[in-house]
């Protein structure tokens, strides 16, 4: 096994560093390049998601109200049933304990939030393990 002469063509070590740093460089930033451009889309379809759960919200919101009226025009029966703002008393009302009703298993919901004691305990272990203890 011959070795051959080294020749002035040939790399050095030090541009060999010079360009897998540079090669490196160069596909970190491609890379950040590429997940800039797919968060893009994302955050446009996102945008657009959350742009048509807004209209769909207010659309609700409108059919509601005509379904408060609509009830209370049947709760008033043309005129065979109870009063008109009787009926809309009522529906008034009904809204109100839907709302407590809503409101209340809120709460409970809330009060069942807890930290999440195992990843804190786990947390606080990495300061140790990192020390070798």
């Amino acid at each position: 096994m011959a070795t051959e002469p080294v020749k002035d063509t040939d790399p050095t070590i030090g541009r060999l560093v010079a360009d897998a740093s540079r090669d490196i460089s160069t596909l970190v930033s491609k890379e950040i390049e590429l997940a800039k451009s797919e968060l893009k889309v994302s955050f446009k379809a996102g945008g657009t998601g959350i742009g048509l759960f807004a209209a769909a919200g207010f659309v609700a919101v409108l059919a509601i109200i005509m379904l408060s009226v609509s009830l209370a025009y049947f709760i008033h029966w043309n005129g065979s049933g109870l009063s008109l703002h009787w009926a809309f008393l009522i529906v008034f009302a009904l809204y109100l304990l839907i709302t407590a009703l809503l409101g209340y298993l809120g709460v409970k919901k809330v009060k069942q939030v807890r930290a999440p004691e195992a990843a804190i305990r786990q947390g606080k272990e990495i300061p140790s393990a990192l020390k070798g203890h």
